[in-house]
């Protein structure tokens, strides 16, 4: 057999592994993995926080009471939740 056909055959077991690995872990859970910071309890409880949340509450923007220093708009996710986190540009 040529070689690049062992190679494609390896790399779809390979994904073929890995999506049946997602699938057991859907199907016993209940649920798909919660990898976001934002919705994660049990990365709440820990104490861990988006990148962009843990520079607003060092700089003190935590609160939401500001605004941008670029537009005068209100700070965009500030409230904790992460997915609505945005860097302004």
């Amino acid at each position: 057999m040529p070689t690049w056909f062992i190679v494609l055959l390896f790399s779809v077991g390979a994904v073929a592994l890995f999506v049946v690995g997602l699938s057991l872990t859907l199907i016993f859970k209940g649920h798909p993995i919660d990898s976001e910071i934002a919705t994660n309890k049990n990365m709440q409880r820990l104490g861990i926080k988006c990148a962009v949340q843990e520079t607003r509450e060092a700089d003190g923007r935590a609160a939401c009471s500001g605004s941008s220093e670029t537009k005068g708009e209100p700070i965009a996710g500030c409230t904790g939740n992460c997915s609505a986190c945005d860097i302004p540009r």
